[in-house]
C-alpha cells in the first residue's frame, strides 16, 4: 500500500470533475473541498482502489460520491455502484446526498435499501431500474439471495465506516458480499480506525489500494458554551430572535447559513425587525468586505449572516455569539464556524440550530468537539417580554442618575395640572411612546412586572394579558330547542382554514389523459403532511382527488402529480395557494429534476396474507423469517 498525502485544493474545478457535478456543488454552496475530498476525489477518478482513515463528519460523503457519479452510464438502468453502510439512517442520508450532487444529471436513480423498510417496495424499485444501490449488508445479502439484485455491471464498491460495522457484527456479511461483486470492480474502504481485522479485508479484496489518512483538525473548544435548539425550518427565524432577545451577555453574532442567497434573504428579515445587520458572501468585492468587518469592529452592526467561505479569517473580539442557522455538512466546518468567538481569553457562545431529520449530526459534533451540548428551548414571548420590561427598566434608571431632568420634571407637573392627569398615566404614556417600535408586551406574554397596587382584574391573577373572550356556546339540548319566546343564538361562522377560501369552489373536469408532476415549495422540515396538500389543492383549485396523482414529500419542497398543460389561470391559483403559511409557488418540474430515491411506504405482507401483490423467486424464503436487520 501507498500512502497519499494530505492536500488542499483551490477549488472543486481543479480536481478533473465534470461541470454537472460541479454546478451541483455551487447550488448547494460548496465552494472549496475538505482536505480528505481533495485528497480521495483524484485517486478515486484515476481508477484506483482506495483506504482511506478520516472521522465521521469531515466530508468523505462528497469524497467518494463525486468521482462514483462521474463514471455512472445514465443510459443504462442497472445497478454502477454499490455503497454498504452499518445503519438505515446512514443509507439515507448518504442516498441524499447523491440525489443532491446528481440534480444536474437527467434521469439518474439512487435507490437505498435497509432492513425494517418494505421488501415489496424494494423489489419494485428495483425491477424499475437504478444506477446506485445505498444499503446495510443484511438486506443486500436478502436481495442477491433473491437473485432480484444482479451485480454483474457493477464498477464501483464503496464499505462506508467499515469499523462500525465490524462493532455491530457485519464483517462476515461484507466478506460474503464481496465475494459476489466482479473481481474487476473499483474499491473504496473508508473507516475512522484501522483494526487488523479491517486490514486483512483491504489486503483480500482491494487492488493495490492508495491510503490516504485525514488527521481530523476538530478539539474541544474549551472557551465556548455551546447549545442546540431543535426547530422545524419554518420556525427557525421567530426561534433566531427570540434567542437573540434573551440570551446574556450578547455583544456581536454570526450567523452561519449555508448559500450566499440565504444570507442576503436573513439579513433582509433580520433587518426587518429592527437588528443592525450585513450579509458577507462570495459575491462581495475585497473592498465591501472589509468594509463590513469595519463596521462590525466598530459597532455599527451587531450581526453579520455569513457563508462559512465568507468568514475564513475573520477574527473580531467583540463576537460573543456563532449561530449556526444552517448545520454545516461536515463537524469541521462546524468547529472552525464556532472558532470565530471565545477568543482572546473571552468566553464565547455557540447555538446550533437542528431540525428533526438532522439530529444525527448531534452526536458526531460532540464527539468531534468533546463537550455535552446542551439542549435550548425556543423562548415563550413571556420570557421575551420579561427581558425587555428589565432592559427598558434598567434603562429609565441610568437616566435618573445620570441626566438632568429638572424640564421635564416641570413638563409633567404642567400636563397633571392642565389636563388633570395623573403622573402614573403619563408616564405609562410615555413608556408606550418610547417602546412603540420594540413593544415590551408581545403577544400571549405574561407580564410579570405589573405594579403591585394595581386595580385587581376579574381572572384569578393580574399577570396575564386580557385575551379576546367569546360567548360560550349552549350545550347542545339548548341549540335544539330554545327557550320559549327567546330567539336562538345566531350560529358562529367557522373561519376559514389557512390557505383555503371561505367560499365553495367549483369542481373542475378533466379529460383522461397523463399526468405531469408538479414541483411545491413546501415539505417535511414545514410539518406538512400529504393530505393537507390534496386538502388545500382541491378546496382552493377545484381538482378532484381522484385527479391527484402520487405526491413524493423531501425537506423542503414535494412533488405531487396533477393534470399535464393545466391552464394558466389555474397554475396562478396553485401558485397562490397556501399551506401551514407556506405558499406553493407551484410549477412544473423539469426533466430529470425528480428522483424517488424513497418509494412511497406500503404496508409489508403479513403471515395470513392470501393474496400477496409480488411473486417471489422459487425457494425464496418468506420476509418474516429474515433475521438480518
Amino acid at each position: 500500500m501507498t500512502t497519499t498525502p494530505e492536500i488542499t485544493a483551490a477549488g472543486f474545478d481543479t480536481l478533473g470533475l465534470a461541470q454537472p457535478l460541479l454546478k451541483a456543488l455551487a447550488d448547494v454552496g460548496y465552494e472549496t473541498p475538505s482536505p480528505i475530498q481533495a485528497a480521495c476525489i483524484p485517486v478515486l477518478l484515476a481508477g484506483h482502489d482506495l483506504l482511506g482513515e478520516a472521522q465521521t463528519g469531515t466530508g468523505k460523503t462528497a469524497a467518494f460520491a463525486l468521482p462514483l457519479l462521474q463514471k455512472i452510464d445514465l443510459k443504462r438502468a442497472v445497478p454502477q455502484a454499490l455503497i454498504l453502510t452499518p445503519t438505515r439512517e446512514l443509507a439515507i442520508q448518504v442516498a441524499e446526498a447523491l440525489q443532491k450532487y446528481a440534480h444536474h444529471m437527467p434521469g439518474f436513480h439512487v435507490l437505498p435499501i435497509y432492513g425494517g423498510q418494505s421488501m415489496v417496495v424494494q423489489l419494485r424499485a428495483l425491477s424499475r431500474g437504478t444506477h446506485v444501490i445505498v444499503g446495510t449488508p443484511g438486506r443486500v445479502m436478502d436481495h442477491l439471495e433473491r437473485k432480484s439484485l444482479v451485480l454483474n455491471n457493477l464498477q464501483t464498491l464503496v464499505l462506508d465506516e467499515a469499523d462500525e460495522m465490524l462493532r455491530m457484527g457485519f464483517i462476515d456479511d461484507v466478506k460474503w458480499i464481496l465475494e459476489h461483486t466482479p473481481a474487476e470492480r473499483q474499491t473504496a474502504l473508508f473507516s475512522a480506525t484501522m483494526p487488523d481485522v479491517i486490514r486483512r479485508v483491504a489486503h483480500e479484496h482491494l487492488r493495490d489500494p492508495k491510503e490516504i489518512k485525514i488527521r481530523s483538525a476538530t478539539s474541544t473548544v474549551v472557551t465556548t458554551s455551546q447549545s442546540y435548539c431543535q426547530t422545524h425550518t419554518g420556525q427557525k427565524l421567530e426561534a433566531l430572535t427570540r434567542i437573540l432577545e434573551v440570551e446574556d451577555d450578547f455583544d456581536a453574532a454570526i450567523v452561519f447559513v449555508r448559500t450566499k442567497t440565504a444570507t442576503v434573504e436573513l439579513a433582509d428579515k433580520l433587518e426587518a425587525r429592527g437588528y443592525s445587520v450585513a450579509a458577507l458572501n462570495g459575491d462581495l468585492t475585497q473592498g465591501l468586505r472589509e468594509q463590513v468587518i469595519e463596521r462590525l469592529k466598530a459597532g455599527t452592526i451587531d450581526i453579520v449572516v455569513a457563508t462559512d467561505v465568507a468568514a475564513r479569517g475573520l477574527d473580531v473580539a467583540r463576537i460573543s455569539h456563532v449561530i449556526n442557522y444552517d448545520v454545516p455538512y461536515d463537524t469541521e466546518a462546524y468547529v472552525h464556524r464556532i472558532g470565530r468567538t471565545g477568543r482572546a481569553g473571552r468566553t464565547g457562545r455557540a447555538i446550533l440550530f437542528l431540525a428533526p431529520r438532522e439530529m444525527y449530526m448531534l452526536k458526531l459534533i460532540e464527539r468531534a468537539t468533546k463537550q455535552k451540548i446542551t439542549a435550548l428551548t425556543m423562548p415563550t414571548p413571556g420570557e421575551v417580554a420579561n427581558r425587555r420590561v428589565a432592559q427598558f427598566t434598567q434603562q429609565v434608571v441610568d437616566i435618573i442618575k445620570t441626566e438632568k431632568l429638572d424640564f421635564f420634571f416641570d413638563v409633567v407637573r404642567r400636563m397633571e395640572g392642565e389636563q388633570d392627569i395623573a403622573a402614573r398615566e403619563i408616564a405609562a404614556a410615555l413608556a408606550w411612546l418610547a417602546t412603540r417600535e420594540r413593544p415590551l408586551q408581545m403577544p400571549g406574554a405574561v407580564n410579570d412586572h405589573a405594579p403591585r397596587d394595581a386595580a385587581p382584574a376579574a381572572s384569578p391573577t393580574n399577570a396575564v394579558s386580557p385575551a379576546p373572550t367569546f360567548e360560550r356556546k349552549p350545550d347542545f339540548k339548548a341549540r335544539s330547542k330554545p327557550d320559549d319566546g327567546a330567539a336562538a343564538e345566531p350560529r358562529r361562522e367557522r373561519p376559514a382554514k389557512d390557505g383555503r377560501s371561505d367560499t365553495p369552489v367549483t369542481q373542475r373536469t378533466f379529460a383522461p389523459g397523463t399526468l405531469a408532476r408538479y414541483r411545491i415549495e413546501i415539505g417535511r422540515n414545514q410539518g406538512v403532511l400529504p393530505k393537507e396538500i390534496v386538502g388545500a389543492i382541491a378546496n382552493e383549485a377545484g381538482i378532484a382527488g381522484k385527479d391527484i396523482g402520487q405526491i413524493n414529500l423531501f425537506d423542503d419542497y414535494s412533488s405531487v402529480e396533477l393534470p399535464a398543460n393545466l391552464s394558466n389561470d389555474l397554475m396562478d391559483i396553485l401558485r397562490r395557494i397556501r399551506v401551514r403559511q407556506f405558499a406553493l409557488k407551484t410549477r412544473v418540474m423539469e426533466p430529470g429534476e425528480f428522483v424517488d430515491t424513497r418509494p412511497p411506504r406500503r404496508a409489508p405482507p403479513t403471515r395470513d396474507s392470501k393474496k400477496p401483490d409480488w411473486k417471489k423467486p422459487a425457494g425464496a424464503k418468506p420476509e418474516w423469517k429474515t433475521k438480518r436487520s
